[in-house]
């Protein structure tokens, strides 16, 4: 039983990774405290081939760093200790820890600039900067597709199936109404098992700093073992560009919820990759050109997952046969997947799906404010952004069978004449950017999305 006062700790130390049999540990510590260890479980994990040994190594070293952060947070000590490492891994590391953990150091009345610094190796003496190339290890051209239970995913899933594509749908943890979308795509499934070190509970217990960390990092980079250790030539995520937008500005730093799932992380991380682990190791979000709206507009397409898929984080867990067993109806999720759903589907189709009609219900008006930005700022949750919102909202105060509703009437009323009709249009926001670093394989899973 540790007895450390996490916030009065001085050094954050990597203590050391290992895998065996299908299993990973990562080890941390602080100060000379107790180790904290987590595991990641592969399941039916196959014999490393040798000439993926040195890979494999560099991805799980990066695991170790990347998964600290979960650890990190719980002190905030001055001091990181871990083997110096190249100049590009640290910069990734900092980015990371700066950016992922805005949000966390907002609530918590933090700053990190200036504080997080990982030790760094002494540069190469050499007239030009050193360019790192790992090899091409003509990995199976096959993808890993994160499921999360919502529509996203599902949209990428069904993507990579109209081109032929041959791809498997993985997940992390136990939820079973992911478990139920996973099965719901027909793709052969993988599901990864994190645990967390029971010592990082005890931290909490007596006081350690808490609050938001950047899982789609972490998850990243379990993905980035796995496709190396099974076999998969590139890890496709469902990112949005919408992701990459700041939920808010204070002092100067852009706090983002999103930030592990923006173009920069994606850049950066796509780019380490390719240059420590294998040229041939793709890592992209087969999403990123498209808004919110305009991926939404594509899964309701989908109906086979309407009475599956949920993007609720209050209720995602629950698997039910009614609607409120996957949408709780109260939380930004809820509010933001609704509002972006309605412009494209009849609406008793709509309110099939969520078993209840959220926007004719006056006590929701707070929630859908933070949507639209409206006296409020944008949710720290994973929507769009607000200049969508008001799209949508606007789209429905243009059609009848709305327009009574007591949350798009109160709209019409008064927010929008606040608003520059200039700003309204909904159709700009089903345009794809060019913004992308989907790999000429997949490239043609984007005109599926059209």
């Amino acid at each position: 039983m540790t007895t450390i006062q996490p916030r009065l700790t001085q050094v954050f130390r990597f203590v050391r990774c290992n895998y065996a049999d299908g299993m990973a540990e990562l080890a941390y510590a602080f100060d000379q405290g107790e180790e904290m260890v987590e595991r990641i479980r592969f399941p039916d994990a196959p014999p490393l081939p040798a000439e993926r040994r040195q890979a494999f190594d560099a991805a799980l070293k990066l695991l170790h760093l990347v998964a600290g952060v979960s650890y990190y947070k719980a002190g905030v000590p001055p001091r990181i200790e871990v083997e110096p490492l190249d100049g590009q891994t640290a910069d990734l590391c900092e980015a990371l820890y700066l950016h992922g953990l805005a949000e966390f150091a907002y609530r918590n009345g933090l700053d990190l600039r200036g504080r997080i610094a990982f030790p760094r190796s002494a540069p190469l003496r050499s007239e030009a900067p050193l360019v790192r190339k790992a090899p091409v290890l003509d990995l199976p051209e096959r993808t890993l597709i994160p499921i999360g239970g919502g529509k996203d995913s599902l949209v990428a899933v069904e993507a990579i199936k109209a081109i032929g594509g041959e791809a498997t749908a993985v997940w992390i943890g136990n939820s079973p109404l992911i478990a139920a979308c996973a099965e719901r795509t027909g793709l052969p499934t993988l599901n990864i098992q994190r645990e967390l070190s029971p010592v990082l509970f005890e931290l909490n217990r007596l006081g350690a700093w808490n609050g938001h960390i950047p899982v789609t990092a972490v998850n990243s980079a379990i993905l980035a073992v796995a496709a190396i250790l099974y076999g998969y030539d590139s890890i496709a995520f469902a990112n949005e560009r919408s992701a990459s937008a700041a939920t808010l500005e204070y002092e100067g730093q852009q706090v983002n919820h999103q930030w592990s799932k923006g173009f920069a992380f994606e850049a950066m991380l796509s780019e380490w990759l390719h240059s420590h682990v294998a040229a041939d190791l793709d890592y992209c979000s087969l999403l990123r050109p498209y808004s919110e709206l305009a991926i939404t507009r594509a899964f309701a397409r989908l109906t086979p997952y309407f009475d599956a898929f949920s993007s609720c984080n209050r209720n995602f867990r629950i698997l039910g046969p009614r609607p409120v067993d996957r949408w709780c109806g109260q939380c930004p999720k809820c509010h933001f997947v609704f509002l972006a759903l309605a412009p494209f589907l009849p609406k008793p189709r709509l309110l099939s799906i969520f078993g209840r009609n959220l926007l004719d219900d006056e006590s929701q008006a707070a929630g859908f404010d933070a949507l639209l930005e409206y006296q409020d700022h944008k949710p720290f949750e994973c929507v769009g952004e607000g200049a969508e919102a008001r799209a949508a909202m606007h789209a429905l105060s243009q059609r009848p069978e709305w327009q009574e509703d007591a949350l798009v009437a109160r709209f019409i009323r008064e927010i929008l004449p606040q608003l520059d009709p200039a700003q309204l249009a909904l159709e700009p926001w089903l345009e794809p950017s060019a913004e992308h670093r989907v790999p000429a394989r997949l490239r043609s899973a984007l005109e599926a999305l059209g």
